[in-house]
């Protein structure tokens, strides 16, 4: 079975068995067996009518998806193991999410770094959020980090992943899952169920990591981004600083990484400089976070 239909069936397995205890869901592949049982028949009542677009997915449905997205992010990369490190993410990556337009979702936001020089920083529904080392190695101090963060966080608020999927595959989907509340599943429609997630994340992973978001929801999560960076008392210059930096990084690396799947970081700057112009008070640098960003960053190789 490849890593794709995997994930697909264990998110259809979430979306199906969302009634079902935690502890039913964890036993993974497993549980997929159960489809068609009784208990199918009793789970699949959660869904009483046709439901039309994402906005109507349900943030336990949201969160599903997203993890589904983040098993194929790492099946592409691999964890960088530094567990002070991640702890560090972690921290600074919470404080910008507690300030954002979204501060509460089904299970919290997760930060973590992957194991690649490859420049870039990805975002999942339901609150997975990844950076590189690479990308890292491009931030000079927390400010930097704390608005990258934020603008990914940025993503997740506003729901850009979501919106990614065709909404004929989910109209598709849940349809069936509609059509079938009453009964169980049979084999054909879980077949078909299982064909359509698929399709969906798919959707989402190219836009990941294929082609990017279009350029509005960049220019969103740039703006949600600094907003929320200044609110939790970070420098929002941080976010110009950084891209200015991926404008004297371009040469050479087009077609990569974050130059692949961002718009032109030039273009991004002058607005990004704009709206740092209109807030006042502006929250300054402060020593002790750098200190802190060259202390958690001396063990990165």
């Amino acid at each position: 079975m490849n890593t794709l239909k995997a994930v697909w069936i264990l998110v259809m397995a979430g979306l199906i068995f969302f009634s079902v205890s935690c502890a039913t869901l964890e036993k993974g592949l497993d549980a997929v067996s159960a489809v068609g049982s009784s208990d199918v028949e009793d789970a699949v009542k959660i869904t009483q009518a046709v439901r039309k677009s994402f906005a109507e997915i349900t943030e336990g449905e949201e969160y599903y998806i997203g993890r589904a997205v983040a098993a194929l992010v790492l099946s592409r990369y691999p964890v960088y193991n530094n567990t002070s490190l991640t702890t560090y993410i972690n921290k600074v990556g919470q404080a910008v999410a507690i300030h954002s337009d979204r501060p509460e979702i089904y299970a919290g936001y997760h930060f973590l770094v992957l194991d690649t020089d490859e420049v870039n920083a990805l975002s999942a529904p339901g609150g997975f959020i990844f950076i590189t080392k690479g990308l890292l190695k491009r931030c000079r101090n927390e400010e930097m980090l704390a608005n990258i963060l934020s603008h990914e966080v940025g993503h997740v608020a506003a729901k850009h992943g979501l919106q990614s999927i065709k909404k004929s595959r989910l109209v598709d989907a849940f349809k069936v899952m509609g059509e079938t509340a009453a009964r169980r599943y049979a084999p054909e429609e879980v077949a078909e169920l299982t064909n359509l997630f698929e399709q969906a994340l798919g959707d989402i992973v190219e836009k990941l990591i294929e082609r990017g978001y279009d350029r509005k929801y960049e220019y969103e999560a740039d703006k949600l981004g600094v907003k929320g960076a200044a609110t939790t008392g970070y420098d929002p210059k941080g976010m110009a600083a950084f891209l200015q930096t991926m404008v004297d990084d371009s040469a050479g690396q087009e077609g990569k990484g974050w130059f692949k799947t961002h718009p032109s970081a030039k273009d991004r700057l002058g607005k990004v400089t704009k709206q740092i112009s209109s807030i006042k008070p502006l929250p300054s640098e402060q020593k002790v976070r750098t200190g802190r960003f060259q202390q958690a960053m001396k063990s990165v190789k």
